[in-house]
Protein backbone atom coordinates (compact mmCIF):
# COMPACT_ATOMS: atom_id res chain seq x y z
CA UNK A 1 0.00 0.00 0.00
CA UNK A 2 1.42 3.37 -0.89
CA UNK A 3 2.30 5.52 2.10
CA UNK A 4 0.52 8.60 0.77
CA UNK A 5 -2.86 6.79 0.76
CA UNK A 6 -2.61 5.14 4.17
CA UNK A 7 -3.78 8.18 6.18
CA UNK A 8 -6.88 8.45 3.96
CA UNK A 9 -8.16 5.00 4.91
CA UNK A 10 -10.22 5.05 8.13
CA UNK A 11 -8.98 2.70 10.82
CA UNK A 12 -11.35 0.24 12.52
CA UNK A 13 -10.87 -0.78 16.14
CA UNK A 14 -10.43 -4.41 17.07
CA UNK A 15 -13.55 -4.18 19.25
CA UNK A 16 -15.72 -3.15 16.30
CA UNK A 17 -14.23 -5.94 14.22
CA UNK A 18 -15.02 -8.42 16.99
CA UNK A 19 -18.60 -7.15 17.18
CA UNK A 20 -19.04 -7.54 13.41
CA UNK A 21 -17.61 -11.06 13.65
CA UNK A 22 -20.09 -11.90 16.43
CA UNK A 23 -23.02 -10.61 14.37
CA UNK A 24 -21.97 -12.77 11.43
CA UNK A 25 -21.22 -15.80 13.58
CA UNK A 26 -24.55 -15.68 15.40
CA UNK A 27 -26.38 -15.20 12.09
CA UNK A 28 -24.75 -18.43 10.89
CA UNK A 29 -24.85 -20.35 14.18
CA UNK A 30 -28.60 -20.01 14.82
CA UNK A 31 -29.65 -21.73 11.57
CA UNK A 32 -27.03 -24.43 12.12
CA UNK A 33 -28.59 -25.20 15.51
CA UNK A 34 -31.82 -26.18 13.77
CA UNK A 35 -30.17 -29.28 12.31
CA UNK A 36 -30.50 -31.27 15.51
CA UNK A 37 -28.13 -32.62 18.10
CA UNK A 38 -25.40 -33.96 15.82
CA UNK A 39 -22.43 -31.60 16.38
CA UNK A 40 -20.57 -32.80 13.27
CA UNK A 41 -23.49 -31.95 10.98
CA UNK A 42 -23.93 -28.61 12.74
CA UNK A 43 -20.23 -27.77 12.32
CA UNK A 44 -20.23 -28.67 8.61
CA UNK A 45 -23.42 -26.68 8.02
CA UNK A 46 -21.95 -23.76 10.00
CA UNK A 47 -18.87 -23.74 7.79
CA UNK A 48 -20.90 -23.92 4.56
CA UNK A 49 -23.20 -21.09 5.66
CA UNK A 50 -20.15 -19.10 6.78
CA UNK A 51 -18.55 -19.39 3.37
CA UNK A 52 -21.84 -18.38 1.72
CA UNK A 53 -22.24 -15.34 3.96
CA UNK A 54 -18.63 -14.25 3.77
CA UNK A 55 -17.60 -14.90 0.15
CA UNK A 56 -20.36 -14.47 -2.49
CA UNK A 57 -22.42 -12.07 -0.40
CA UNK A 58 -19.33 -9.98 0.41
CA UNK A 59 -18.44 -9.90 -3.29
CA UNK A 60 -21.93 -8.68 -4.20
CA UNK A 61 -22.09 -6.22 -1.29
CA UNK A 62 -18.90 -4.25 -2.01
CA UNK A 63 -16.75 -5.95 0.63
CA UNK A 64 -19.31 -6.00 3.43
CA UNK A 65 -20.82 -8.95 5.24
CA UNK A 66 -23.91 -8.57 7.44
CA UNK A 67 -21.81 -7.68 10.49
CA UNK A 68 -19.51 -5.33 8.62
CA UNK A 69 -22.50 -3.61 7.02
CA UNK A 70 -24.13 -3.17 10.44
CA UNK A 71 -20.97 -1.52 11.78
CA UNK A 72 -19.82 0.46 8.71
CA UNK A 73 -16.74 -1.52 7.67
CA UNK A 74 -15.51 -3.23 4.57
CA UNK A 75 -12.66 -5.47 3.54
CA UNK A 76 -10.09 -4.46 0.96
CA UNK A 77 -7.03 -5.96 -0.66
CA UNK A 78 -3.86 -4.50 0.88
CA UNK A 79 -2.00 -4.13 -2.40
CA UNK A 80 -4.80 -3.08 -4.74
CA UNK A 81 -6.82 -1.02 -2.23
CA UNK A 82 -10.10 -2.43 -3.52
CA UNK A 83 -12.29 -5.43 -2.82
CA UNK A 84 -10.27 -8.67 -2.80
CA UNK A 85 -10.82 -11.40 -5.36
CA UNK A 86 -12.67 -14.64 -4.75
CA UNK A 87 -9.47 -16.62 -4.16
CA UNK A 88 -8.23 -14.26 -1.45
CA UNK A 89 -11.67 -14.17 0.17
CA UNK A 90 -11.87 -17.98 0.12
CA UNK A 91 -8.45 -18.29 1.79
CA UNK A 92 -9.26 -15.69 4.41
CA UNK A 93 -12.78 -16.82 5.18
CA UNK A 94 -11.95 -20.52 4.94
CA UNK A 95 -9.46 -20.22 7.78
CA UNK A 96 -11.72 -17.95 9.83
CA UNK A 97 -14.73 -20.18 9.13
CA UNK A 98 -12.93 -23.29 10.40
CA UNK A 99 -11.82 -21.44 13.53
CA UNK A 100 -15.32 -20.04 14.11
CA UNK A 101 -16.98 -23.42 13.50
CA UNK A 102 -14.67 -25.05 16.04
CA UNK A 103 -15.28 -22.27 18.56
CA UNK A 104 -19.05 -22.51 18.23
CA UNK A 105 -18.85 -26.30 18.46
CA UNK A 106 -17.02 -25.71 21.73
CA UNK A 107 -19.65 -23.24 22.92
CA UNK A 108 -22.35 -25.75 22.06
CA UNK A 109 -20.48 -28.43 24.00
CA UNK A 110 -20.31 -26.41 27.23
CA UNK A 111 -23.39 -28.20 28.49
CA UNK A 112 -21.52 -31.51 28.47
CA UNK A 113 -19.39 -32.59 31.38
CA UNK A 114 -16.21 -32.51 29.33
CA UNK A 115 -14.46 -29.16 29.81
CA UNK A 116 -11.96 -30.04 27.07
CA UNK A 117 -14.34 -28.60 24.47
CA UNK A 118 -12.99 -25.19 25.46
CA UNK A 119 -9.85 -26.17 23.56
CA UNK A 120 -11.92 -25.84 20.40
CA UNK A 121 -11.88 -22.08 20.96
CA UNK A 122 -8.08 -21.99 20.94
CA UNK A 123 -7.62 -21.72 17.12
CA UNK A 124 -9.88 -18.66 16.96
CA UNK A 125 -8.14 -17.09 19.93
CA UNK A 126 -4.70 -17.62 18.36
CA UNK A 127 -5.86 -16.33 14.98
CA UNK A 128 -7.33 -13.13 16.38
CA UNK A 129 -4.70 -12.50 19.06
CA UNK A 130 -2.13 -11.72 16.38
CA UNK A 131 -3.95 -8.41 15.80
CA UNK A 132 -3.29 -7.40 19.41
CA UNK A 133 0.49 -7.64 18.98
CA UNK A 134 0.54 -6.12 15.49
CA UNK A 135 1.92 -2.58 15.68
CA UNK A 136 0.94 -1.55 12.14
CA UNK A 137 -1.62 1.16 11.47
CA UNK A 138 -4.08 -1.53 10.41
CA UNK A 139 -3.58 -4.48 12.76
CA UNK A 140 -4.02 -7.75 10.89
CA UNK A 141 -5.14 -11.09 12.23
CA UNK A 142 -3.66 -14.28 10.83
CA UNK A 143 -6.56 -14.71 8.40
CA UNK A 144 -6.04 -11.11 7.22
CA UNK A 145 -2.38 -11.83 6.57
CA UNK A 146 -3.22 -15.06 4.76
CA UNK A 147 -5.69 -13.29 2.48
CA UNK A 148 -3.57 -10.12 2.25
CA UNK A 149 -6.53 -7.98 3.31
CA UNK A 150 -7.36 -5.25 5.80
CA UNK A 151 -10.64 -4.04 7.26
CA UNK A 152 -11.34 -0.33 6.95
CA UNK A 153 -14.19 1.93 7.94
CA UNK A 154 -16.72 3.15 5.42
CA UNK A 155 -19.72 5.43 5.38
CA UNK A 156 -21.87 2.77 3.73
CA UNK A 157 -23.77 0.79 6.35
CA UNK A 158 -26.29 0.86 9.15
CA UNK A 159 -24.11 2.44 11.89
CA UNK A 160 -25.48 0.06 14.52
CA UNK A 161 -22.73 0.90 17.02
CA UNK A 162 -23.53 4.62 16.82
CA UNK A 163 -27.27 4.03 17.14
CA UNK A 164 -26.82 1.76 20.15
CA UNK A 165 -24.50 4.30 21.78
CA UNK A 166 -27.08 7.09 21.26
CA UNK A 167 -29.83 4.89 22.68
CA UNK A 168 -27.74 4.09 25.75
CA UNK A 169 -26.95 7.79 26.21
CA UNK A 170 -30.68 8.60 26.08
CA UNK A 171 -31.49 5.88 28.59
CA UNK A 172 -28.73 7.11 30.87
CA UNK A 173 -29.99 10.70 30.57
CA UNK A 174 -33.55 9.59 31.37
CA UNK A 175 -32.38 7.66 34.43
CA UNK A 176 -30.56 10.72 35.75
CA UNK A 177 -33.71 12.87 35.56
Amino acid sequence: MSSDLVPLLPKVSIGRRAAAFCIDAIAVWLPSLLLGANPIVQTIFFFLLWMLLRVPIVRKNQGQSLGRWALDMKIIDVRLERMPGVQKLCKREGLLGICAALAFAGVGGLTSTNAAVLLLMLPLAIDCSIAFIDTARFPQTFHDRLGKTIVIGTQRGYSLDIKVRRLLDQVQANVRR
